[in-house]
């Protein structure tokens, strides 16, 4: 089986060197170079020509966001931050990056084995990327006006997504009018991120966008972006849905799960709800989505073109949960349309 050609880029030696030997006991991976800094690493690139690039966000003479606002155009590698609580890493992601995991604290045993298994399964899974094409799947999303008429039956809107979810989810929330049904969105994303997530599109977006607590209601014009490592879900109460954020464990391998929040969306709002499911790898979502199909709602799911990873949207509907697939580009015009009905 051939390998997985990997190229570690960060300023630590120490950090480069921890990498480089917790990947290299990896079957499918196989470290062909480090390199200290951006001009280190475009030679590295050059001579050892590798399938998938690890990169820090801080860098000396040339930072990571710099480092693949250039590198990207000329080389389209799959890159993966490593990145320390740092709004940087979204501005990367918009920059080309595939996908990112949170710099450790500390490199002892316990938290190193958690982060390794995470890395390695986004370096497995980015090798299979084609970045190229992908890209040239991608168009333009044009801003939905404001619907008038009758009030909508749609009550509710939740949105999961895992590698790619982040950009792809930007890129559907910043075209959303004030006048949308309440979102509630589970993004995989580690603890602190979920935040500045929600924070960056508050700025970016005419709806109003926050980080998800217990209490809080599904509002028209609001969106609610489940916290890392906390499980969300909706109940009803009366006329309004509530949202419960909760220590859990992990379902379908992830805290929070997107499966966790269709299953209450599906048993809280019925036919008064849209599901979709976009880019991300594995399965979580499903099951969820599936429910929320027998309930009656709307479901959509992103296609393969489309997509960064074509996994949980595939396994979506190959279980029939989909109603409808469709391109990124087009999904917030499905979104009004379905609105209006």
């Amino acid at each position: 089986m051939k390998k997985i050609k990997v190229l570690i880029v960060d300023d630590s030696l120490l950090f480069r060197e921890w990498l480089r030997k917790g990947l290299s006991n990896h079957l499918s991976i196989e470290v062909v170079a480090t390199a200290a800094d951006a001009f280190d690493a475009r030679d590295k690139i050059l001579a050892f020509e590798p399938d998938v690039m690890t990169c820090d966000v801080e860098m000396p003479k040339m930072n990571g966001l710099e480092f693949i606002r250039r590198l990207l155009p000329q080389y389209p590698i799959p890159i993966i931050m490593i990145s320390t609580m740092s709004h940087s890493v979204f501005d990367a992601l918009k920059a080309g990056a595939v996908d990112f995991v949170a710099k450790p604290s500390n490199l002892v045993a316990g938290s190193a084995n958690i982060f390794f298994d995470d890395l390695i399964q986004k370096i497995i899974v980015a090798s299979s990327i084609h970045l190229e094409e992908i890209r040239r799947q991608q168009g333009t999303i044009k801003p939905i006006e404001p619907g008038v008429g009758t009030p909508s039956s749609i009550r509710i809107i939740a949105i999961g997504a895992s590698t790619g979810g982040i950009e792809a989810i930007s890129s559907i929330l910043t075209t959303l009018p004030v006048t949308v049904p309440g979102v509630v969105i589970v993004q995989h994303i580690p603890s602190g991120f979920s935040r500045m997530f929600a924070d960056r599109l508050n700025q970016l977006c005419k709806v109003s966008v926050k980080e998800a607590q217990t209490g809080d209601y599904v509002l028209p014009g609001t969106v609610l972006i489940a916290p890392g490592d906390q499980q969300m879900r909706i109940h009803r109460i009366g006329d309004l849905f509530k949202v419960e954020i909760y220590e859990g464990e992990r379902i379908t391998g992830h805290c929070p799960s997107v499966d966790v929040l269709f299953d209450s969306v599906a048993k809280a709002a019925g036919n008064k709800a849209i599901g979709i499911i976009l880019t991300g790898m594995g399965y979580d979502g499903a099951k969820g989505l599936l429910m929320m199909r027998r309930k009656g709602a709307r479901t959509i799911g992103q296609d393969a073109h489309s997509s960064i990873v074509y996994g949980m949207p595939k396994a979506a509907f190959d279980v029939g949960a989909v109603e409808r697939q469709a391109p990124l580009q087009q999904i917030p015009q499905l979104i009004n349309k379905l609105v209006q009905q």
